[in-house]
């Protein structure tokens, strides 16, 4: 499986299984198929009521509601459903940016206008592809410009593999200052333990560990908790106090 390394904001390295150009190809002809259905949906509307030879502001009305889905229908569906759009969710893809994050507005934005680039006669209609297919982080040009690229979504790690389960209530947290961690900084410990799990590196482990201990103020580990342990840990303290809080 081909992979991105992804370096986060923490400078951990992640390995994301990157989408590749026939997933892309194929969630994009999810996304026309359904553009088309509803443009069928719509002239049947439009010939039913007596509004397609009507010159009033009705007919005017429905065509550039529909023209305006269709041009903006990627920017909308990427900002409102986190990176996916119709076809992207249903092959399980998804955008993100090249630090592991959730793109920004404007990169969510780049990527749509140089769709003009990839995709239109600028490029005779296959420049997207074309750098897809051969650049090292399967991106085409609107991705390299706004610094995001698509990966696949399917869990890679089994629950009982991570550090996520449900918390006791009796349980008492070892490090009761994880509050000064935020949600990104539990998943990203997540994405480490996963990629451990999936590549066998204890490098990133310990690289994350020392990176959290340094962050909760904590000099040393003890003795007989490992770098694996420390962040098993650290998660389930984390919703432990934060379960408490809500």
């Amino acid at each position: 499986m081909e992979t991105v390394k992804v370096n986060t904001s923490q400078h951990i390295d992640i390995d994301y299984p990157v989408a590749g150009l026939g997933e892309r190809t194929s969630a994009r002809l999810i996304d026309l198929g359904l553009l088309g259905v509803v443009a069928i949906i719509v002239l049947i509307i439009l010939m039913t009521t007596g509004l397609w030879n009507s010159e009033g502001i009705s007919f005017i009305v429905i065509l550039s509601i529909y023209g305006g889905g269709f041009v903006f229908y990627d920017l909308l569906c990427e900002i409102f459903m986190n990176g996916q759009s119709v076809g992207k969710k249903l092959l399980k893809i998804k955008v993100i940016s090249l630090d592991g994050s959730q793109p920004s507005l404007g990169q969510y934005f780049i990527r749509w206008i140089f769709r003009i680039v990839d995709f239109t006669f600028l490029t005779g209609g296959v420049g997207g592809f074309i750098s897809v297919a051969v650049t090292e982080n399967k991106q085409r040009i609107g991705d390299i410009v706004a610094g995001t690229t698509l990966i696949k979504t399917v869990p890679r790690t089994k629950l009982e593999n991570i550090a996520f389960h449900p918390v006791n209530e009796d349980y008492t947290p070892s490090y009761t200052n994880v509050n000064l961690l935020s949600d990104r900084d539990i998943e990203l410990i997540h994405e480490v333990l996963s990629t451990y799990y999936k590549t066998n590196n204890p490098d990133i482990v310990y690289h994350m560990a020392n990176k959290v201990s340094n962050h909760l103020g904590i000099s040393n580990l003890p003795e007989n908790v490992n770098a694996m342990d420390f962040l098993r840990t650290v998660v389930m303290d984390y919703n432990q106090v934060t379960s408490r809080s809500v």
